[in-house]
C-alpha cells in the first residue's frame, strides 16, 4: 500500500493547468541558474562572491538564518491544534509540516553553496566528524536533521492515514508531535547561539540573541504561511477557516512588535554609553568612515516591519482577506532584511582588528539565492499540492485521482 501511496500522490501532483504548468516552469529556470553556480563555485572557488577574508559570511548564511526561523514558524500552527485543539488549525495543520520540510531543505542548501569543499561536510555531522559535539554547528546539523525528520514522519504518516483510511496510533502520533513542538524551539535557539557564542563578534555576543531569533521566527513564519494559505483559497477547492487565519495573525502582530521592542532595546543599550563596541551597528545603523552600504537595507527593514506592525494594529486592515497578504509581505520582506543582511553582515564590520571593509554581493550570489528559493518553493508546492489532494479525498486509496488536482 506504501508504494501505490507513493505512486497515487506522484501521479496527482504531476496533473495541473496552464498557471500551474507556467509556476513550476518558471521555478525550474531559476533553479537551472542554480546548478550554474553551484558548478561555478566549485570550478572556480568563492571568489566568484562578493565575500572575502574579512566577510567570509554574506547572502548564504544570512538566508540560512532566516529560513531557520521560517522553518520553526511553523510550530504556531501545530500547537495551537494539538495542545489547545484549536479547530480550523487541525485542519490545516499537515500544510505547516509541509512548509517545515521545505524550509529546512532549503536550509541545507545554503549549507552547501556556502561550502568550497562539500567533500567535507561529513565533518559537521555527529559523532564522526571534528566539528559534531565540540562545535556548535555540529549541534546544529543534528537540530536541524531531527527537526526535518520529525516533520516528514508525523506529516506523511498524518497523510497515509487519511489517504489509507486507516487511524494513526494515536500514543504514539502525539508524542511525537509533542516533541517536534519543543524541537521546534531548538532549532533556532541553537542557530542564535552559533552567532552568539563568537565574543570577537560585539554585535552577536549577546544573550538576548536567542530570544530575538525566536520573536521574528514566530512573526515570519507564520506571515509566509497566511500568504500561502490564502493562496490556496482561491486557486483550490480546500477551504481554510478565517480563524485560523487570524490567529496566525494575531500571533504576527505581536511576535513583530516584540522584535521591535527587542531591536529599539539593542540600540538604547548599544549608543547609551557608546563604546567601539557599538561599531557594528553604528555602521549598519548611519555608515562608518563614509561606508554606508548597508544603511538603506536597514532603514527598508524598520519602515517595513513599522509599517507592518501599525497596519496589523488597524482591525479594517487586519480582517480584510484582499489587504493581509500585502502586510503580511511587508512583515517577511523587513525581518529577512533585518535578520539577514541587518544582522550577520555587520557582523563582521569592523573586523576584530578593526578592519571597515563592505560587501557587495556579485550577480551569481544573487543567482544562487533566487534558484535555491526557488529550488524550496518547488518542492514546497508538490508538498501542499499532494497533501490538499489527500485532504480533499481526491486521493486515496482504491479510488482514482481526479484528472485535474489542485492548481
Amino acid at each position: 500500500m506504501l508504494m501505490r501511496f507513493v505512486s497515487d500522490y506522484a501521479r496527482y501532483v504531476l496533473k495541473g493547468g496552464p498557471r500551474f504548468y507556467a509556476w513550476m516552469g518558471a521555478l525550474s529556470l531559476l533553479i537551472l541558474g542554480m546548478l550554474y553556480v553551484f558548478w561555478l563555485q566549485n570550478t572556480e572557488g568563492l571568489i566568484v562572491t562578493g565575500m572575502t577574508s574579512q566577510i567570509h559570511d554574506g547572502l548564504y548564511l544570512a538566508n540560512l538564518v532566516f529560513l531557520v526561523g521560517v522553518a520553526a514558524g511553523a510550530v504556531t500552527i501545530v500547537f495551537p491544534a494539538y495542545v489547545y485543539h484549536h479547530e480550523g488549525m487541525h485542519k490545516v495543520t499537515v500544510l505547516g509540516e509541509m512548509l517545515a520540510i521545505s524550509a529546512v531543505i532549503m536550509v541545507m542548501v545554503f549549507v552547501f553553496a556556502h561550502m568550497g569543499r562539500p567533500d567535507r561536510l561529513w565533518h559537521m555531522i555527529p559523532p564522526w566528524g571534528i566539528y559534531s559535539f565540540s562545535s556548535m554547528l555540529g549541534w546544529d546539523v543534528l537540530v536541524l536533521n531531527g527537526y526535518l525528520l520529525l516533520n516528514a514522519v508525523v506529516g506523511f504518516w498524518y497523510l497515509y492515514s487519511k489517504y489509507s483510511g486507516k487511524p494513526v496510533n494515536k500514543k504514539l502520533f502525539m508524542a511525537l508531535v509533542y516533541v517536534s513542538i519543543v524541537w521546534a524551539l531548538s532549532i533556532h535557539t541553537v542557530t542564535a547561539f552559533l552567532l552568539a557564542t563568537n565574543p570577537s563578534r560585539p554585535m552577536w555576543f549577546h544573550s538576548m540573541m536567542p530570544i530575538r531569533f525566536i520573536a521574528t521566527a514566530f512573526a515570519a513564519g507564520p506571515a509566509l504561511i497566511i500568504i500561502a494559505f490564502l493562496v490556496i483559497r482561491r486557486t483550490t477547492r480546500f477551504w481554510i477557516d478565517d480563524s485560523a487565519i487570524q490567529l496566525l495573525t494575531t500571533i504576527v502582530t505581536w511576535c513583530l512588535g516584540i522584535a521591535l521592542f527587542l531591536t529599539l532595546s539593542e540600540i538604547v543599550v548599544e549608543f547609551y554609553a557608546r563604546t567601539e563596541h557599538a561599531n557594528g551597528l553604528y555602521y549598519l545603523m548611519f555608515g562608518l568612515h563614509g561606508l554606508t552600504a548597508l544603511v538603506p537595507w536597514f532603514w527598508s527593514a524598520v519602515v517595513l516591519m513599522v509599517a507592518a506592525f501599525v497596519l496589523l494594529l488597524i482591525p479594517a486592515v487586519r480582517h480584510d482577506m484582499n489587504k493581509l497578504p500585502w502586510v503580511c509581505a511587508m512583515a517577511f520582506a523587513g525581518i529577512w532584511i533585518e535578520k539577514g543582511m541587518g544582522l550577520i553582515v555587520p557582523g563582521f564590520i569592523p573586523s576584530p582588528i578593526g578592519e571597515v571593509t563592505e560587501y557587495h554581493p556579485t550577480i551569481f550570489e544573487w543567482m544562487m539565492v533566487l534558484g535555491i528559493w526557488a529550488f524550496g518553493f518547488f518542492i514546497l508546492t508538490i508538498l501542499l499540492k499532494g497533501a490538499i489532494g489527500i485532504l480533499l479525498g481526491e486521493v486515496r486509496f482504491g479510488g482514482q485521482p481526479a484528472a485535474v488536482g489542485a492548481e
